[in-house]
């Protein structure tokens, strides 16, 4: 695909490639004389940043703290005590970046605005400054011929509403439905698709339950009220937007659904050890966003710790907006079975360490280790779940199109003596996952693009700057940017909508 021209509009998978052999999924080879697997016409390729992750001028332009500065400041938080004060400098970097995108041949662009960027405090008067910076960089991704993909939440909840509540109290979800508004009516139809929320099962329970993430609360109840808050502030935010913008606001919401398997399949204990976990990671926003309720199951396992009081009448009528494209993160599976209280229960979600639990009133229910091989952050490597997870949806939901909006991995990234990063291991993962998303569109999933995370190494949350997602390095002494291999072999992929065998792609003097 070029961008020389406007990219084609989203639309439903076409066709595959009739009569050719998919690559072997979890391979990382192309089997011997298989046909190459080609994406259907229209298919959406794209990459991921986050505001926090790697704006930095955390001070500048009229941004005041989010819940991010605030937590990432606190000594112990987050690994080597790092922040997101400079990140990847993108705030002064972003032409440089703007280029990359469009060196990567990339359709599609989805990056998050700071809400207390554009609104200082998260309520009150707007900054026109940095509503500028977004204005700005959506018309130069326009003029490239790439499109935007906004998220407007990607957890940085401003501080001033964390300390009235944050999204444990009502009135946050009313809040952000304003500053949604606000921003509609600047960026309007430049904008391709509006991302509500990024991940609200993170904003809830490891923000609320397990405080492994900003705001660093531990309060069980408080994580039951954020997911409604959150779920209630995607409704209204959709309202907002299509009130300002007109119906045919294309609108979106981006969940990390978990693919939790039993350790025995034949144990009914371990069995229902999934449907919990199915329950409160996946049900628990599918049911309000796409349904219009909870499930009676959720309700009835968090009872002792919430009586729901806080679900009023009409939010479900306002919860089930429709939205144009489903966003779906995935990185890895998890394997569960019932705990029956003997030893010490075993923890291993992938989610960081904490004395509290993210798994908010599943207290039989432990996540076993699982084998590897396994990425840096320790999540195991596993492309068949990419597979299942979007076929499931597509059976419970078979007219909601799908978009996998995050998917990558993090490796210890060696810079060669070539100066180059030869980072094969990411360039195997990619391969296999998104070899695993044709083989999905091959069974009937309606799966209409992939954005690559991320486009560059950033601050990964309690991580710090330790772990490497990008696709492109940087050196944070210099915010030098160098292509790794994966942005070579991902800009091959995303130019000819045929998947290409995971072999390396630098060459001398490849690099734009």
């Amino acid at each position: 695909m070029s961008n020389d021209a406007a990219p084609p509009a989203l639309t439903p998978a076409e066709s595959t490639h009739p009569g050719s052999a998919p690559a072997e999924v979890g391979s990382a080879t192309q089997p011997a004389g298989a046909a190459l697997r080609r994406f259907p016409d229209g298919f959406v390729w794209g990459s991921a940043t986050a505001a926090y992750q790697i704006e930095g001028a955390a001070a500048e332009g009229g941004r005041t703290p989010s819940i991010w500065d605030t937590y990432s400041h606190t000594p112990g938080r987050t690994l080597n005590g790092d922040t997101g004060d400079v990140a990847d400098d993108h705030y002064h970097r972003w032409p440089e970046d703007v280029q990359h995108v469009t060196d990567l041949g990339l359709d599609a662009y989805r990056f998050s605005i700071s809400w207390s960027r554009v609104q200082p405090g998260g309520s009150g008067p707007f900054n026109d400054e940095g509503i500028a910076f977004y204005s700005t960089l959506v018309d130069a991704l326009v003029e490239a011929g790439v499109r935007p993909v906004v998220t407007l939440y990607h957890w940085d909840l401003p501080q001033e509403l964390e300390d009235e509540g944050g999204w444990a109290v009502r009135s946050t979800a009313y809040a952000f439905a304003e500053y949604a508004r606000r921003m509609a009516r600047e960026l309007g139809d430049r904008v391709d698709v509006w991302t509500t929320l990024n991940e609200p099962w993170c904003s809830a329970y490891l923000g609320y339950a397990s405080g492994v993430h900003a705001p660093g609360r531990t309060e069980p109840a408080a994580a039951l009220a954020a997911v409604h808050h959150l779920n209630l502030a995607h409704g209204l935010a959709c309202l907002a937007i299509r009130d300002e913008l007109g119906a045919d606001a294309k609108t979106s919401v981006t969940l990390n659904l978990h693919v939790a398997r039993p350790a025995d399949p034949s144990s009914a204990a371990d069995l229902d050890a999934v449907r919990k976990v199915d329950a409160l990671a996946n049900r628990a926003f599918l049911g309000p966003l796409l349904e219009g309720a909870y499930p009676d199951d959720l309700l009835a396992d968090t009872a002792h710790v919430s009586d729901w009081s806080f679900v009023q009448e009409g939010d479900l009528a306002i919860t089930r907006q429709p939205i144009d494209v489903l966003g779906v993160n995935y990185y890895s599976t998890a394997t569960v079975r019932h705990f029956d209280g003997d030893g010490e229960r075993q923890q291993n979600d992938g989610h960081g360490a904490s004395a509290a639990t993210p798994w908010v009133g599943v207290t039989d229910v432990e996540f076993v280790e699982q084998p590897g091989p396994s990425t840096a952050m320790g999540w195991n490597i596993d492309p068949t779940g990419m597979t299942e997870l979007l076929c499931s949806i597509a059976e419970s939901y078979p007219e909601q199109p799908l978009m996998v909006t995050e998917n990558g991995a993090a490796f210890d990234d060696v810079v060669s003596p070539d100066g180059r990063v030869h980072d094969d291991r990411r360039v195997a993962y990619l391969h296999d996952h998104v070899d695993a998303v044709g083989i999905a569109i091959d069974r009937g999933a309606d799966v209409r693009g992939y954005f690559a995370w991320s486009l560059l190494d950033n601050f990964e949350w309690g991580y710090g700057y330790d772990r490497r997602f990008g696709i492109i390095r940087v050196d944070y002494a210099t915010q030098e940017r160098t292509w790794k291999d994966s942005a070579h072999w991902y800009r091959e992929l995303a130019t000819t909508g045929t998947l290409p065998a995971p072999t390396r792609h630098a060459r001398e003097g490849d690099t734009p």
